[in-house]
């Protein structure tokens, strides 16, 4: 019998993306689902450590496609996206039903824009989270994702409100909730059983460090401040720093790492699979970090975070979660640590639609929309 069922291409570029489509996949993956999926990596992450242990720890099935698109310039790196993406798209036998990017990364705008070009519908899941900030290219890709995306999946409250704002009509928003929080769950225990911290030599009170933004590591002012921060908060516990390969390139190219190497309680890694992260996380005292998704992960865990960085596109994390913004001056910190250590830091509490049930919902309203 032929098949029948509707097709979607499911999109994932960068490590971010990989956390949000693999409980998504497992569903559609089932016999019965009402939904077929192709999978199409575009290789804006490539290497083991940001991707290839990601599909593995997190089941993901091997990618239809791969586009190979590499590490560039935005410009160049989004248009390499588009070009390989258009022209795997008019080599297919028949268009697929619809085209599903996640997240905020360069080949999220790329996908959604070629798609809808070749009147393709998309569907963006972590559709209406706002920075504000035009100066973050993520901002940028969210807004055009947005703008031209059909089906709108919302993980907070908040991006509700910001795709209404925008003119959004509310017959293409749907509050599906954090599907990132269902990569989370099933993982947990895993990865906690790994006792990183152990195979680390952490001590009881440790801190994760994980830092990548342009505004963060580009300059040497900016990074030198950051590694002066970390060697003033060794003496009050240890700190694990995996490290982002373009925060080494820079740290070495200021001539920071032998400064970090030179203080025993600040343990430099390569970066850690997503089970290894997690289990680091789960445990630790404070995550200081720039990344969005960390601050989701955090606040569902309860573990205080510290986002260095002047906003967020994720004001539950702070309203609701554990996060706090660290802008400007990082003196900050020191207080914050003195509020953590004293068991006074503020507690989070559960956020709508973070429940492990996302990707059930984000499914139901795929086939609503398009089977």
């Amino acid at each position: 019998m032929a098949e029948t069922r509707p097709e979607l291409i499911f999109i994932a570029g960068a490590r971010p993306n990989f956390m949000k489509v693999a409980p998504i996949l497992r569903l559609l993956a089932a016999p019965e689902a009402p939904l077929r999926f192709r999978l199409v990596h575009t290789g804006q992450h490539y290497d083991a450590g940001l991707s290839g242990v990601f599909f593995s720890q997190l089941a993901i099935p091997e990618p239809d496609a791969h586009l190979n698109v590499g590490s560039a310039s935005h410009a160049v790196q989004t248009a390499r996206v588009m070009c390989a993406f258009e022209e795997y798209l008019l080599k297919l036998p028949k268009q697929p039903r619809g085209v599903v990017v996640v997240g905020d990364v360069n080949s999220t705008v790329a996908c959604a824009l070629v798609a809808v070009k070749l009147e393709i519908p998309v569907a963006h899941v972590e559709a209406g989270l706002r920075s504000f900030d035009r100066q973050m290219p993520e901002e940028i890709n969210r807004v055009v994702t947005d703008a031209v995306s059909d089906v709108l999946l919302v993980s907070e409250a908040d991006g509700m409100e910001n795709l209404r704002r925008e003119g959004v009509a509310s017959s293409r928003i749907r509050f599906v909730g954090n599907v990132m929080i269902d990569s989370l769950i099933p993982e947990l225990e895993r990865a906690k059983a790994l006792v990183m911290p152990t195979r680390l030599g952490m001590r009881s009170h440790y801190a994760l460090v994980t830092l990548h933004r342009p505004s963060n590591v580009d300059t040497v002012e900016r990074l030198t401040e950051i590694v002066e921060l970390l060697m003033r908060l060794a003496p009050r516990m240890t700190i694990a720093f995996p490290v982002h390969p373009r925060t080494r390139e820079r740290m070495e190219r200021f001539g920071l790492m032998g400064r970090l190497a030179e203080t025993p309680e600040i343990r430099v890694m390569e970066p850690l699979g997503y089970r290894e992260n997690l289990g680091m996380m789960a445990s630790a005292l404070v995550v200081l970090t720039d990344s969005g998704g960390i601050q989701e992960e955090t606040s569902f865990l309860g573990v205080p975070c510290l986002t260095i960085r002047p906003n967020t596109e994720r004001p539950i994390t702070i309203n609701q979660g554990t996060n706090t913004l660290i802008d400007g001056a990082l003196s900050k910190v020191d207080d914050l640590i003195g509020d953590i250590l004293s068991g006074t830091y503020k507690r989070g509490g559960p956020i709508p639609g973070w429940d492990g049930h996302a990707a059930d919902r984000i499914v139901s309203e795929l086939t609503h929309s398009w089977a």
